[in-house]
């Protein structure tokens, strides 16, 4: 509970500020004088930070504990939030969504390293999920909430009030995470930061994890964080309120299957098999809003709701992950294979960004630009899965 208490805040704010970008993306861009291309840039370089930060977070976790590591990052973001509300341009925008990236980065890993640290190994993805899932509220309030208070009373006043939140969040995190003993290797020596991460990929099956990591939660977290506004504004013409209601529904789909999938996995008892068909469905539905499922406004917010309840396999596939870390790497190899996630977005948010804005530059339409870019995450996810289908269960005894 304590955990829960110290964290949450922190976390909700880590994933408000993953996501917020897609409902105020028209005002942000007239505003900053920017297109599409350097739009993606702005979510790319929160990505590009928090995953750039995991290896020495991991390092940092396991050798300096997670008090001191949450508050010092998060001093960090405190400042870069602050700095983006009042942003003049791309450059400073992106330095601070940037800044923001450096103070998230400790927060979901730290929560992780406490329950593998706490509590029994049956209990972790049950533990993660729940987290995830009450976390995740911060997709809400990034979506038709922000939209509504952009309307009456300014980004920047909105992202200023959330800049405040994010001080509180790190002032609570400071007062409250305590410490567990520090753990060593087998041969009583502690591993260095190249050392450990030497060991980590020496773990053959985090190869056959790799392609899934860098896509699953990638696709997922640039549809909703960037394009799916745009999408339902450009394609069929929603306003800034009603794009931010589909963005609502898809954020509210993701904590549900946070939930679910936890709950899957206690009765299931392997997350492998909840992470295989949850991303081939997932890939089926990006190839259904490709083709037939957008051609009305409806289905689309249909199906992009769809693929937030079944895609979001993040907590289960971390869960995976885990079984394959002994107790003195768990901090750096958690935050490794967190980097996969966040280094996978970050290419998915800047690359989508570079794509939608060639596909205008060769004057298709937004249908038809949308569409492209569906196909290319429907194949992304078919190709992952098929990989990850070979990963073993768990580690050999």
């Amino acid at each position: 509970m304590i955990i829960f208490l110290a964290l949450l805040p922190a976390y909700f704010l880590s994933i408000f500020y993953r996501s917020f970008l897609s409902v105020i993306a028209t005002p942000v861009m007239t505003d900053l004088e920017i297109g599409p291309r350097e739009f993606g840039l702005l979510g790319a370089a929160w990505f590009t930070a928090f995953a750039l930060s995991q290896f020495p977070i991991g390092w940092a976790l396991d050798r300096l504990g997670p008090r001191r590591t949450v508050t010092a990052a998060m001093t960090i973001g405190t400042a870069g939030a602050f700095l983006f509300a009042t942003a003049t341009g791309a450059y400073t925008g992106a330095l601070g969504m940037a800044l923001i990236g450096i103070g998230c980065s400790p927060i979901f890993m730290a929560s992780l390293f406490l329950f593998a640290r706490t509590a029994a190994p049956a209990r972790f993805a049950f533990l993660t999920s729940v987290f995830i899932g009450l976390g995740s509220l911060g997709n809400l309030v990034g979506a038709a909430p922000l939209a509504v208070a952009a309307a009456h009373y300014g980004w920047r006043p909105s992202m200023l009030v959330m800049a405040g939140g994010f001080l509180l969040a790190t002032i609570l995190a400071g007062l409250l995470i305590r410490d567990p003993p520090r753990a060593e290797s087998a041969s009583g020596q502690a591993e260095g930061l190249i050392d450990g991460l030497a060991s980590i990929m020496k773990l053959r099956p985090l190869w056959l994890l790799a392609p899934i990591t860098l896509t699953s939660y990638a696709i997922l977290a640039t549809a909703r964080g960037l394009w799916v506004a745009p999408f339902m504004a450009d394609v069929h013409g929603f306003d800034a309120v009603a794009a931010g209601n589909a963005a609502t529904a898809m954020a509210l789909t993701m904590v549900a299957g946070a939930f679910i999938y936890g709950g899957l996995e206690k009765v299931v008892g392997k997350p492998k098999p909840l992470v295989l068909w949850g991303t081939v469905g997932t890939g089926l539905l990006f190839a259904l809003l490709a083709g037939p499922g957008a051609t009305s406004g409806l289905a689309a917010t249909l199906l992009f709701a769809t693929i937030g309840a079944v895609g979001f396999t993040y907590a289960i596939l971390m869960a995976h992950a885990r079984l394959f870390f002994p107790v003195h790497l768990i901090g750096r190899g958690m935050t490794a294979v967190n980097f996969l996630f966040i280094a996978g977005a970050a290419v998915a948010q800047s690359g989508s960004g570079w794509f939608i804005a060639g596909q205008r530059a060769a004057g298709l339409d937004a249908a038809t630009t949308f569409a492209h870019l569906h196909w290319i995450f429907a194949a992304l996810l078919l190709a992952s899965a098929v990989i990850y289908a070979l990963t073993p269960e768990r580690p050999k005894a």
